[in-house]
């Protein structure tokens, strides 16, 4: 958002991780990002990792009362996801009522809210009762309806904005009622952003036709290049990664563009390939010489192989389509053509991340620390496709300027 004409305000990151990338990037690290960064207000809120629920109950945030133009959130999706249990006793659930919160306080004049579809699929109606309960989309909207927006809700798709990635997701949109004029009855969100879509692509000379996995990643293969030891500060020895060279797709050049001037001069970060068990290798291999690519397997195409696996989950992707839709746990999705999975950067090259920008932390976690911790994988696959988020911005500081000079 902040590349297409805002300047952020600050933002609230639960995960001491997650706000390390942010931070490194986008607030300490100007020298990266050159004018897209936050301005944190001081006296307001220190800069650092905070929970929603801290931020939503500080007396000096009504401070900054009206003279924040947006607020966007992402409440978290885990309830809401297909891809899990989807359980309507998740009390992350709730933490929207917090959004509103804040929103309460700041009063912006736009609003808006991104996650995964299943948010506005009601859950099944609790024992003993008749009645289907409203979904968690239909209560945000009749909530942000109580607290003076006029809403629109729809699916947004990250492949129309040249993301190499299957990725729908739920948006709410909400604008101060007295922003309208008795004929304008909501704001066209939706209409305004999908008629800046072929102007979008057309300045990233990305085309209307979806980019494909091999668009996006095949620079960093390593049948490409040779490899050396991945030697980045803090994390441990003993992997490899792909000597990088050049960008071959007008894809890759938008993504590597400003790359070479950054301090790693080019030498992006995130390159470490995954030290594979020999047997996995093996799995992976025959997986791409029997199986569909771009078709997820089914429970006995996984157990049928000569190194079965239980994973509920696992894809082959397709190098002439864009990905399916990237998640938290990298071993969700096989590489196109070699045998393995992918890297981080892989994994950001996908949901259009430029190359510049750097992550912080672990790599990956696993069992209990899943629930508190946020690494390099699951800070990707959370993440707002960038290019969606530019698109976004840019279609909403029009909408500011217009709404605001009525």
């Amino acid at each position: 958002m902040i590349c297409a004409g805002w300047s952020g305000v600050f933002a609230v990151e639960k995960s001491p991780d997650a706000f390390a990338t942010l931070r490194h990037n986008l607030v300490d690290g100007h020298e990266l990002s050159g004018k897209m960064r936050f301005d944190w207000p001081t006296g307001v809120l220190d800069v650092g990792p905070h929970d929603i629920r801290e931020i939503a109950s500080l007396p000096t945030l009504a401070g900054l009362r009206q003279k924040v133009d947006l607020v966007i959130g992402g409440p978290p999706c885990q309830g809401f996801s297909f891809l899990g249990k989807r359980s309507n006793k998740d009390p992350r659930n709730e933490l929207f009522k917090e959004y509103l919160k804040v929103v309460d306080k700041l009063k912006p004049k736009f609003v808006l809210m991104e996650n995964v579809r299943g948010i506005d699929v009601p859950f099944p109606p609790k024992n003993g009762t008749s009645s289907r309960p409203k979904s968690y989309a239909a209560r945000i909207k009749a909530a942000l309806g109580q607290h003076g927006y006029v809403v629109e809700q729809g699916i947004i798709r990250a492949t129309d904005f040249g993301v190499p990635q299957y990725r729908p997701r739920y948006f709410t949109f909400g604008i101060r009622a007295e922003l309208l004029t008795p004929t304008l009855e909501s704001a066209r969100f939706f209409e305004r952003l999908s008629a800046h879509r072929a102007t979008f692509l057309s300045e990233r000379d990305l085309g209307a036709t979806p980019i494909t996995v091999s668009q996006a990643i095949s620079d960093l293969r390593t049948a490409h290049d040779r490899l050396i030891d991945n030697s980045e500060p803090g994390v441990p020895s003993g992997f490899k990664r792909v000597a990088y060279q050049r960008p071959r797709t007008k894809y890759q050049e938008l993504m590597h563009r400003d790359a070479e001037d950054r301090p790693m001069n080019g030498a992006m970060d995130s390159m470490r390939l995954a030290n594979h068990r020999c047997k996995t290798v093996e799995r992976f291999r025959e997986i791409q010489q029997n199986c569909e690519a771009g078709v997820q397997l089914s429970r006995k195409a996984r157990l049928c192989f000569t190194h079965p696996t239980r994973k509920s989950s696992l894809t082959l992707l397709s190098g002439e389509k864009p990905s399916h839709t990237i998640t938290t746990l990298p071993d969700d999705l096989i590489h196109y053509s070699e045998p393995r999975i992918h890297t981080v950067r892989e994994y950001a090259r996908l949901q259009s991340f430029p190359d510049w920008f750097q992550f912080r932390g672990k790599y990956t976690t696993g069992g209990a620390r899943r629930a508190f911790e946020c690494p390099r994988y699951s800070q990707v696959g959370n993440a707002v496709p960038p290019l969606v988020a530019e698109a976004i911005g840019e279609c909403l500081i029009e909408m500011l300027n217009e709404f605001s000079s009525k």
